[in-house]
């Protein structure tokens, strides 16, 4: 009887003020452009601390659905990416078989990201991609889940990428990859490591302009997430 239960959670105020802005969007309160009060002022109208404002706002950045202009504050961004990535998550409403298909897409998205990458990354990517794999490395090494900094490690060589359409489906398919990732246990202490170290040959390879070599290892890198997919989810 068990295993008919599912684990309880509680919503941290972070996800709350998620929920929130994302509401306001949907509903059209929120349209692309507009701009969000300070981080100041939103603190102090919700209750809730600058930094919990903070943390909310880098994450929906981290998803596409806002953007921090310099000198303007934090916009709507387009409502594109945010449309299509509600409308994918409400068609796949991932049952267990549809979780080997999104790694499979994952697959075929990231080997040419990181294939066109190392041909296109400027220093700019480069040191936002060894940035992101710094985040990783820090929460690996504290034994913390480091789901979402591993993506956004994943994320950046899509910038770097220069293709804005495979950016864009990526950006479409994280969320529920992170979902995914964390409710089958995708990763351990043993797999983080070893992910670590494919990271960084990952990034020596776009580093030297070898796209062959980067879009390789990054299909070798998420081959243990294939045969994790096919051999967990499927079994009875």
């Amino acid at each position: 009887m068990l295993e008919n239960f599912n684990e309880i959670k509680v919503e941290s105020p972070v996800d709350k003020l998620i929920k929130q802005i994302k509401e306001l969007i949907t509903t059209g309160q929120l349209t692309p452009g507009d701009r969000l009060p300070a981080e100041r002022k939103l603190a102090e109208r919700l209750g809730v601390s600058r930094s919990t404002v903070r943390d909310a706002i880098q994450k929906l950045e981290f998803y596409g659905i806002l953007r921090t202009l310099p000198q303007s504050g934090t916009v709507v961004a387009g409502i594109g990416i945010t449309a299509l990535e509600g409308l994918i998550t409400d068609v796949l409403k991932l049952e267990k078989s549809d979780f080997t298909s999104l790694v499979e897409t994952r697959v075929i998205l990231e080997t040419s990201t990181a294939h066109f990458a190392a041909e296109r990354r400027t220093k700019d990517d480069l040191a936002e991609i060894k940035k992101a794999l710094k985040a990783y490395e820090l929460k690996v090494k504290q034994g913390e889940p480091a789901i979402e900094e591993d993506l956004l490690f994943h994320l950046k060589i899509a910038e770097a990428s220069k293709n804005v359409v495979l950016k864009s489906l990526m950006l479409i398919i994280t969320p529920d990859i992170i979902k995914s990732f964390i409710q089958y246990k995708v990763c351990d202490d043993e797999t983080e490591y070893k992910a670590f170290h494919e990271h960084q040959l990952v990034l020596k390879h776009i580093t030297d302009k070898y796209s062959q070599g980067a879009a390789e290892v990054m299909r070798k890198h998420l081959h243990d997430v294939i045969d994790f997919s096919q051999l967990t989810v499927f079994q009875p």
